[in-house]
């Protein structure tokens, strides 16, 4: 390993997949996270194939493919059952070379940590100060007491409230609320009954399914509300099942095989006004810190992984560190931020339309569409080749 050290704040799947990108390249990796332990949390996620691809160059492919399921078949639907777009599975394995994969995010989450040796992730650091430039320095506290060190790389990966990102860009403005409010739940049980990988959209409503690698499903509902709306029933589930009673099934039998306490709601905020760089001296922004998203395209963890491939494959802990975030600034910037704005469109044409004339005719020309268009629509985000990492060899996890 070089002696040039890097440090990642966050132990999400963008700094992990940093972690493992920069110790691959010859960095010494610290990951430091606040958090205390990692928990489960009751949600799943798809892995399309440029974050497969993405996940390949980094060297996790396989376990990954292992741990999740491969499925592409699917669509668009009404409440009713009605089909408005149908995907072509096999088309689309053509088209992209491989399929989507279906994985609990804390599945994903502990296949990543298996890439790295325990002491690299330290838990309940809590990050006080970072300075970019002349000198970087990150200043954090654990149960052990104060520290403050100077690697030559800081990778910010905290979150869509990143506070590095708030220091480093003090005037701009917070995270807004999209105007959706999502549920999350994930089945007690494998499933055995029919399924269909599909998203169907209702007036201002959406539910979605990804069936998981361990043969249960991950299931979500999203409504248009206000932020911080508060529902008259007991729980989330009975909330969740009140505003989809009627849809077509396994919609009510999904939320019927799911524990009351597993399901989640949260409001959905990303980066209306995104930063002007994803850079500052010697400190990159990464993931949901640098272009928070709305979930719409399913982009937002797969774009977190191209960013830890990208910064992995300019970083030579040999070379120029600002010169190499100057080129991550410009390969990244545009190309995650044209995807959140295609994602927020995607919302406004999709689960946000609410008038029924509107919707009438956007289920009309999604009819007429023919499906190879669609799939040419959905490679454009997708059909992204990673760069190769140059790597050295490393101690192993």
């Amino acid at each position: 390993m070089n002696d040039r050290k890097a440090v990642v704040i966050g132990a999400g799947i963008g700094g992990l997949c940093a972690a493992i990108g920069l110790r691959r390249r010859g960095w010494d990796v610290t990951v430091l996270e606040r958090a205390a332990e990692f928990t489960e949390v009751g949600a799943g996620l798809t892995l399309m194939v440029n974050g497969l691809r993405g996940l390949e160059a980094l060297g996790v492919g396989e376990p990954v493919r292992q741990a999740g399921r491969g499925d592409t078949s699917g669509g668009i639907r009404t409440p009713a059952g009605r089909w408005v777009s149908r995907i072509d599975g096999d088309a689309m394995q053509r088209l992209l070379g491989t399929s989507a994969v279906g994985i609990h995010r804390a599945v994903l989450h502990r296949v990543l940590l298996a890439e790295l040796p325990a002491d690299v992730v330290v838990t309940s650091a809590e990050v006080v100060e970072v300075v970019p430039e002349p000198e970087p320095r990150v200043h954090y506290r654990t149960a052990g007491g104060s520290v403050v060190c100077t690697p030559d790389l800081v990778v910010a990966a905290d979150g869509i409230n990143s506070r590095v990102r708030a220091r480093m860009w003090c005037d701009l403005p917070a995270p807004v609320y999209s105007g959706t409010t999502a549920w999350r739940g994930v089945t007690r049980e494998p499933w055995h009954g029919p399924l269909t990988n599909a998203i169907t959209w209702g007036r201002g409503t959406e539910f979605g399914i990804v069936p998981l690698g361990d043969g249960r499903v991950y299931w979500y509902g999203a409504v248009s509300a206000p932020a911080g709306t508060r529902y008259p029933e007991p729980d989330e589930l009975s909330a969740v099942r009140a505003r989809f009673a009627g849809w077509h099934e396994p919609v009510s039998a999904l939320m019927d095989a799911t524990a009351p306490e597993a399901v989640i709601r949260s409001d959905i905020y990303h980066l209306g006004t995104p930063p002007p760089s994803y850079h500052h001296g010697a400190v990159a922004l990464l993931g949901d810190a640098a272009h928070a998203m709305v979930p719409n395209l399913g982009q937002g963890a797969n774009q977190a992984i191209e960013d830890a491939v990208v910064l992995a494959a300019l970083c030579d802990p040999s070379g120029d560190v600002a010169a190499a975030l100057s080129e991550y600034d410009r390969q990244r910037r545009p190309r995650a931020q044209g995807i959140a704005r295609a994602a927020l469109q995607t919302a406004r044409f999709g689960q946000q339309l609410d008038n029924p004339i509107a919707e009438g005719l956007r289920n009309l020309v999604m009819r007429l569409t023919p499906s190879r268009l669609a799939l040419r629509s959905m490679a454009s985000h997708a059909g992204w080749t990673p760069p190769q990492i140059p790597t050295v060899p490393v101690p192993s996890a």
